[in-house]
């Protein structure tokens, strides 16, 4: 053969090859930009993997090993609730079997319930704007209560909020009560326009990943712990983009509201900024089983604070696999009930009101319509 042909032939081998072992990469798909700051202290750049070739291998030959343990592909789902009387008050003493959970419908068979203590792993969220001047010393001895109530093996982080462009992670999530009591005595107020979305979103995201990398055998309580005015005037994300979050999530929202200081009137045909306020924040609690606080004076936050250590702690777990399995990302409704107690004692379940399923979440896509205000 002629030499410089058998080069030829030899080079357009060997380029096919590369092609073939490293394909070029796909174009990425375009991201929407975040606020610069966001939690910036608490994000740091992932290096880029090395794209390494498929190593093609032989076959291994298939034996049947009786003892062989099969894996199924399933969702187990966990719900967190608590059980109250007609008065609100906390009640212990249910049974699996008064428990019933309803999926789109559907009496779901329960596969997992526990009455003990679990770990929590809670962010505590604090509004820094302007608004809560007045209320930032009793904030932070309420949160330094809720702290003392730590279990050695409960971790906590501060998140401190103003607008979308002041949201910083104080303390990252720690057993270390120290480290969190000085994380709340660093808190200060700041001018800026309040980004209540936001703060929340992007804590429900720390606590998740928090979870994920705990792997699937992960039992802890999550929590976030929101104290603000309730009036949101800065967030970039909307909050419906917060509600697809929260129903792909395993997060309660416990929400102690000050809002006295909100405008409570009202016109023909809209609601009062106050009034706003509230809703917003008790769509937030309920949305997750959580519970939202109105107190009418900020001496009432150290009480708080240990009411809603007690709320973390006095709850039942309870998990399913779901009768419906396909990994579709539809949004499903979660309904549970409970039998009524001794001498017709009427209890109410409270948990979260629904999830997405696995797999098909849709992307968030940047709007440049006006934000919506809760």
């Amino acid at each position: 053969m002629n030499r410089n042909l058998f080069v030829a032939t030899v080079g357009s081998l060997l380029i096919g090859a590369a092609v073939f072992m490293f394909p070029p990469s796909r174009g990425s798909a375009q991201t929407r930009t975040e606020p610069a700051t966001l939690l910036g202290r608490a994000r740091q750049a992932s290096p880029t993997p090395t794209p390494t070739p498929d190593v093609q291998t032989s076959p291994t030959p298939k034996i049947d090993d009786p003892n062989e343990i099969i894996k199924v592909d399933t969702e187990l789902v966990n719900l967190n609730v608590r059980v109250i009387d007609r008065n609100n008050r906390p009640v212990n003493d249910v049974q699996e079997k008064d428990f019933k959970i309803y999926e789109d419908g559907v009496l779901q068979k329960i596969d997992f319930f526990s009455r003990s203590e679990v770990p929590t792993t809670y962010s505590i969220v604090v509004d820094n704007s302007g608004s809560m001047r007045q209320q930032l010393e009793k904030v932070i001895e309420a949160g330094k209560i809720l702290v003392d109530t730590n279990k050695p093996v409960d971790k906590t982080s501060i998140i401190r909020f103003v607008g979308k462009d002041k949201i910083s992670i104080e303390q990252e999530l720690t057993t270390n009560k120290s480290d969190l009591n000085d994380a709340l005595d660093d808190l200060y107020i700041e001018g800026g326009q309040t980004a209540i979305i936001d703060a929340v979103y992007l804590a429900t995201e720390n606590l998740e990943a928090d979870g994920k990398a705990r792997g699937n055998d992960d039992r802890n309580r999550r929590a976030i712990v929101l104290v603000t005015d309730g009036e949101d005037r800065d967030s970039y994300y909307k909050l419906k983009d917060l509600l697809d979050l929260l129903r792909e999530s395993d997060v309660q929202i416990y929400v102690v509201g000050l809002v006295g200081d909100l405008n409570n009137e009202g016109g023909l045909i809209s609601k009062s900024p106050q009034a706003k306020a509230k809703a917003f924040l008790e769509l937030l609690a309920s949305e997750t089983g959580g519970k939202a606080y109105f107190p009418s004076s900020v001496n009432e936050l150290p009480q708080i604070g240990r009411d809603i250590a007690g709320e973390l702690r006095t709850q039942f777990s309870i998990g399913y696999i779901p009768t419906n399995d396909a990994h579709d990302g539809t949004y499903r409704n979660i309904k549970v009930t409970v039998d009524d107690g001794p001498n017709k004692q009427k209890r109410i379940a409270i948990s979260r009101t629904g999830r997405t399923a696995e797999g098909g979440s849709p992307v968030l896509q940047k709007s440049n319509q006006t934000p919506v205000k809760p």
